[in-house]
């Protein structure tokens, strides 16, 4: 037998305990606990942004099905022990790896199952998987463009997607999910089932109100989109900006469209774009906006949507490994359009990080503000704000994001983009929602057994 540091905490009587003090022999699953001196412990452990991979969880249980999703959550509430579920582990503030807590790991829920124009998908499923699932039924479904981010977490919060404009948001497709809440008790919630946790689950954040095992969603016929790409002439940025935004206000819902201005002297900027129609269609688009702002480079692609969204996560010939980012990130929502200059001039002379802008409106807008969780209905686009750790340090980069953030302004923000350093987060993530949001909380969470440090309460 080999005395590692596993076989020591053993010997000495406190590996079942563990060095929390909890008994962790009684929690029993039929998948398996992972324990600090277990040999993959701190591969198993580590979160998608390795800035939090100092975060250190009690245990984390690879749980094989539902029943130890409950399992744990019963064994969470007794010990009063904070939980949390993962799914893809991209958390950006590594809320799903909270520090001497109990990861329930979700990763083995990764099926899906598609009949007719519903897709039931496993909690745990991420999205480059979801996608080959339906690009073979011929189905799309919109959602993310990170091929290794969960489903979970993406519908949860909302789920902004490259075809968001014309077939809403991800959680605009929820049409059932089982949950287990924190009393470990699994509910299939739907519109006529647990109708308030079902509006809750549309936009009110992961790790809320329960976990949620799987996710029942509709589907819709995928056809081929065209894909676009747009460069332009160094110090352009200001009229480029100004003009994509002038551009998409009055575009029609098939024309979905972000621009991206970078840090740099002078800031470089580029757009990108799909089309969900024929090709015809949005050449005169493109048109309009290069008599504005001629670009150095056009390009269009017309792709299957599976092949689009192999294209956009990077996968088009072979996905490459999964492996984890440093990165400091936020986000706004704009009622209006940005000034180009000001944007520019936050970026201007930086050395790291970048700021997207991603058009909003279309069938997102026509849903009421208070439908679903979602508060953000009327925003005229979003901003995601990223700087990558290791260009700069660590201190560097959340200066840049805060000017940016707090310079922009607007109030608001994307929970999926959440932001330890969000002035007034609660009211930034849910707007005049959040009140509904606290009851329903209350009413499934009352011991706050899910508590983080931005849970609602």
């Amino acid at each position: 037998m080999g005395f590692g540091r596993r076989t020591f905490l053993q010997l000495a009587g406190v590996g079942a305990v563990g060095l929390t003090g909890h008994d962790w022999s009684r929690l029993r699953l039929d998948g398996r606990l992972v324990l600090p001196g277990d040999a993959d412990y701190d591969r198993v452990r580590l979160p998608f942004n390795l800035v939090y991979s100092g975060n250190k969880p009690a245990a984390v249980a690879l749980c094989a099905g539902e029943a130890d999703v409950a399992r744990c959550l019963e064994f969470a509430a007794r010990n009063r022990i904070p939980v949390a579920a993962r799914g893809g582990k991209h958390s950006y503030a590594g809320y799903s790896t909270p520090a001497d807590g109990l990861v329930v790991d979700l990763s083995a829920l990764n099926r899906a199952q598609v009949s007719g124009d519903r897709v039931v998908v496993g909690g745990g499923m991420r999205l480059r998987e979801l996608y080959e699932e339906l690009g073979a039924a011929g189905r799309l479904l919109p959602a993310g463009t990170c091929a290794t981010v969960g489903i979970g977490g993406l519908a949860l919060g909302g789920g902004i997607s490259v075809v968001g404009r014309r077939h809403g948001l991800t959680c605009d497709r929820l049409r059932a999910a089982r949950v287990v809440t924190p009393d470990g008790v699994v509910r299939r919630v739907a519109a006529d089932a647990d109708e308030d946790l079902f509006w809750a689950l549309r936009g009110g954040g992961g790790g809320n109100f329960g976990v949620v095992t799987s996710f029942e969603f509709e589907t819709s016929p995928a056809g081929d989109l065209v894909v676009f790409s747009l460069s332009f002439p160094a110090g352009s940025a200001v009229d480029v900006l100004g003009a994509w935004q002038e551009w998409f206000a009055s575009a029609p819902d098939e024309l979905w469209t972000a621009c991206e201005v970078r840090a740099g002297s002078p800031t470089p900027v580029s757009i990108a774009g799909t089309w969900s129609g024929p090709e015809t269609g949005l050449t005169p688009w493109l048109n309009r906006l290069a008599a504005r702002v001629r670009p150095t480079r056009r390009q269009v692609r017309v792709l299957s949507h599976l092949v689009a969204m192999r294209y956009f996560a990077g996968c088009e010939v072979s996905c490459p490994p999964v492996r984890g980012a440093s990165f400091v990130a936020s986000s706004r929502f704009l009622a209006k359009p940005a000034d180009p200059a000001k944007v520019v001039a936050l970026l201007t002379g930086k050395r790291a990080g970048w700021a997207q802008f991603d058009s909003f409106g279309g069938t997102i807008g026509r849903v009421p503000v208070t439908a679903t969780a979602f508060p953000h209905r009327d925003a005229f686009a979003s901003m995601q704000a990223y700087v990558d750790v290791g260009l700069v340090d660590q201190a560097e980069a959340r200066r840049t994001v805060a000017a940016l953030r707090d310079g922009i302004g607007g109030g608001t923000g994307y929970v999926n983009y959440i932001d330890p350093d969000m002035p007034d987060w609660a009211t930034s993530y849910y707007g005049p929602n959040l009140p509904r949001l606290r009851e329903v909380a209350a009413r499934y969470d009352p011991d706050r057994v899910l508590a983080f440090a931005q849970g609602v309460r």
